[in-house]
């Protein structure tokens, strides 16, 4: 019979059609990987995965198989799930995914909390896109998943951690920096660098730059806040900086100006989503008010608004 992990190696597979990139995702070299799913196929007698050298592709029953597989390893987790429920504590392994825009400076902060509080629990993070960490949560490849909110999905359910403040960041040479708050009207017609699709900083950007009159540089989209940070520093264009960066990785940054928006704030509400379903509910829920309450003793002004 085949095994849990020959099972995740193929559901890998399906998910990327690359075995290299299959390889990262379930952190497996990938010659163990491509060994261990021919070792699947032998103990099958079938062809589940299509080689070559400019293409994998799942045969059709290799793609029936491994919508069972995925199935399976759901079920498997949920077990697991269950049973740390019906011990009534928070232990285990907790599959946690955030984008990497929050993981270096959120986790840093609630982590030796977490560990003093639940020393037998343990989080396997993995980092991707706001959009994809959606639909992986709803497949059963993540248990929890750190992303703004609200989400759609009514099979889902979430608790705020933190509410969060969005500045506008210039270069330390740039005309703005001779003050700390900028009016709204100011900046239409700047040129402002945003992420690029998929994280959710792009699309608020392209919102916020819509009703202010100023433009996005789509041909200069960063692929993070450290990349933003540069280009702004270097004078490409300004930019909108999310509050937990701005307070923990650009603190006297020499070629930085952070500023505040008069008028209406602008935020966003960071949260804990877990799916409906899950046993574990109320565990997940205790996981989220301690991460809001680590946020709201370092940050006070971030807590989230009452429900």
């Amino acid at each position: 019979m085949p095994t849990l992990r020959q099972l995740e190696y193929l559901v890998a597979v399906a998910d990327t059609l690359h075995f290299h990139r299959a390889a990262a995702k379930v952190h497996a070299s990938q010659p163990t990987l491509s060994s261990q799913l021919k070792v699947l196929e032998n103990r099958l007698g079938v062809e589940l995965v299509e080689r070559s050298r400019r293409r994998v592709v799942l045969t059709p029953l290799g793609t029936e198989v491994a919508a069972i597989a995925r199935r399976a390893l759901r079920d498997v987790a949920e077990i697991r799930n269950l049973i740390s429920a019906n011990r009534g504590e928070l232990s285990g392994i907790i599959r946690l995914g955030l984008p990497a825009t929050k993981g270096p400076w959120f986790l840093p902060r609630v982590i030796p909390d977490l560990h003093r509080t639940f020393p037998n629990l343990k989080l396997h993070v993995r980092e991707d896109l706001p959009r994809s960490l959606v639909n992986d949560l709803q497949e059963g490849v993540h248990d929890v998943i750190i992303v703004p909110i609200p989400v759609t999905g009514p099979q889902l359910q979430s608790v705020a951690i933190y509410r969060e403040p969005l500045y506008v960041a210039v270069s330390t040479d740039h005309p703005f920096a001779r003050t700390n708050r900028i009016r709204r009207s100011a900046l239409k017609g700047q040129s402002v660098l945003a992420l690029g699709p998929g994280h959710q900083l792009h699309e608020l950007a392209i919102a916020l730059c819509r009703e202010l009159g100023a433009k996005v540089l789509l041909d200069y989209e960063g692929t993070s806040l450290d990349t933003l940070r540069e280009m702004v520093g270097m004078g490409l264009g300004i930019t909108f900086l999310p509050g937990l960066y701005v307070r923990t990785a650009l603190a006297a940054h020499p070629h930085i100006k952070v500023l505040e928006l008069q008028g209406r704030p602008i935020h966003r509400t960071i949260g804990l989503v877990w799916r409906k379903a899950s046993v574990r509910h109320s565990n997940y829920r205790r996981l989220g008010l301690l991460f809001s309450e680590v946020i709201r003793r370092d940050f006070s002004d971030f807590a989230p608004r009452s429900r």
